[in-house]
């Protein structure tokens, strides 16, 4: 397996993050329910040692938290770069 890079492991902390915000004071196990999985699968999504779950899964618990799939792509998408400024010539 290809180690995950640094985008991949960040991404996956935001979508721990946002579907934890999301689940509010539901408990893992009930929302794991809800979406068909198990909370050890949650939890690990939660905490981002699952960084890049499958599709269905993320749909599952989208479903199950009343978030839409456009949702959960905006706000996990990676954040762009700053362009790096431009090197000033050295004065003589």
């Amino acid at each position: 397996r290809t180690p995950l890079t640094a985008e991949e492991r960040e991404r996956g902390e935001q979508l721990g993050q946002l579907l934890r915000q999301a689940r509010g004071d539901r408990s893992m196990v009930e929302v794991a329910a809800v979406a068909g999985l198990s909370p050890e699968t949650l939890r690990k999504i939660e905490t981002g040692r699952a960084p890049t779950p499958a599709f269905f899964t993320v749909a599952a618990l989208a479903a199950a938290l009343g978030l839409s799939m456009d949702e959960i792509a905006v706000r996990c998408a990676p954040v762009p770069m700053a362009e790096p400024l431009p090197v000033p010539e050295a004065v003589a």
